[in-house]
């Protein structure tokens, strides 16, 4: 997580009683994992297995996706910016070399 820029002091986690199923584990323990990273916002919610543990991992791997998909949609917005920009400039000069091919 260090490597994409994550701080674990950015990232707040809770451990919270699940619901559904798996009987009287699920309601005594707290194995459900909540992590919201404060800067961006992003929420993660895991109580997939009956223990603290692999929910904790599996949680911080959702999280590490979702941050990823945030970087991502953040760079493509720029890569169009600039493919926009670039097509006006061949358009303009494709027509600077028609107005001298008909001199």
């Amino acid at each position: 997580m260090e490597s994409l820029g994550i701080r674990e002091a950015d990232i707040e986690e809770k451990f919270i009683c699940s619901s559904g199923k798996g009987g009287q584990n699920i309601n005594k323990t707290a194995t459900c994992v909540y992590l919201k990273h404060i800067p961006t916002g992003i929420e993660v919610k895991c109580m997939r297995d009956r223990s603290q543990s692999v929910n904790r991992f599996l949680a911080r791997l959702e999280f590490v996706e979702r941050f990823e998909e945030l970087l991502n949609i953040k760079t493509g917005e720029n890569i169009k910016k600039k493919s926009t920009g670039s097509r006006r400039q061949k358009e303009k000069r494709r027509q600077g070399k028609n107005t001298m091919d008909n001199w």
